[in-house]
């Protein structure tokens, strides 16, 4: 879904060191100045699963992702930001059914929550981007390739 949105206002940039950034429900093209990491060192099905710890330690986490920190991101961000929860989620879900099915609890059940919320206001910021586009063809475009 991000991946079609991203290619559809890509062109809007016209250069490839250039993204876009919105600011008062305006496009501004603007240098990048970092990415995100999208994978890990694991490979294969070791990715779904989280690496073992010790027996009280419990994982670091971090934020859930505000919408006012998501507004500021380029579309580019925010796709990687999406695929990056999206492999969370997954790995979240497949820890949490291997712990079922040892009879054990996962030990911080609030991540699931913070990514779900993040995935959420990830859209809501690109719905709002799709509202603010003048032309009401495109705008249709945008919030149907969002909600598909």
């Amino acid at each position: 879904m991000l991946r079609q949105l991203a290619a559809f206002c890509r062109p809007l940039a016209q250069q490839q060191s250039l993204h876009l950034v919105w600011q008062r429900s305006t496009a501004v093209a603007v240098q990048s100045k970092r990415s995100f990491q999208c994978t890990s060192g694991a490979h294969g099905l070791e990715e779904f699963f989280e690496a073992p710890l010790a027996e009280a330690e419990k994982p670091r986490t971090g934020k859930e992702w505000k919408a006012a920190d998501l507004r500021r991101k380029s579309w580019d961000d925010l796709h990687k930001l999406w695929y990056v929860l999206l492999k969370e989620r997954n790995m979240l879900a497949s820890e949490q059914m291997r712990r079922k099915a040892r009879g054990e609890k996962l030990p911080n059940p609030s991540r699931t929550a913070k990514v779900r919320k993040s995935m959420a206001r990830i859209k809501l910021v690109l719905s709002e981007r799709a509202i603010a586009i003048p032309d009401p063809v495109q705008s249709q475009a945008m919030r149907a390739m969002i909600n598909s």
